[in-house]
């Protein structure tokens, strides 16, 4: 992710295994899982995150498009999302990453993104016990 200007912290923890195409830039991510479950996590905002065994899409610097396998919970939808874009600041830690489900989409510094989450627990792991991928 680092080499397409995507922070790492864009992936759980448990993502093992991955497979691009650097012609066109499409790409699969593989989660490592126990059971047949999704990482599932709580991030700022009060926002549910979940990730599939398998992503898709494609990538190029500063974005993610066609994305497919993750999905963000919205009062009581879970709701795709599709594309994620890095907007870039004046210094190199000053951006942001824009998430989209549709037409709507919600932005969230980059500094929310220098530690890969973990399944059952997200950044909060140290002080919440581990929980098992739902």
């Amino acid at each position: 992710m680092e080499s397409y200007k995507l922070p790492k912290g864009i992936l759980p923890t448990n993502a093992k295994d991955y497979v691009l195409n650097s012609s066109d830039g499409s790409f699969e991510v593989f989660l490592e899982m126990e059971g047949h479950g999704a990482c599932t996590f709580g991030i700022e905002a009060g926002y549910q995150l979940k990730y599939q065994r398998r992503i898709s899409g494609k990538i190029s610097p500063g974005s993610l498009m066609s994305l497919k396998g993750v999905s963000v919970k919205i009062l009581f939808i879970w709701l795709d999302i599709s594309e994620v874009e890095l907007q870039v600041g004046d210094d190199d830690d000053d951006g942001q990453l824009d998430f989209y489900v549709g037409p709507f989409s919600a932005a969230f510094p980059l500094s929310n993104f220098d530690v890969s989450p973990t399944c059952g627990c997200g950044l909060d792991c140290i002080t919440s016990p581990m929980l098992a991928a739902e």
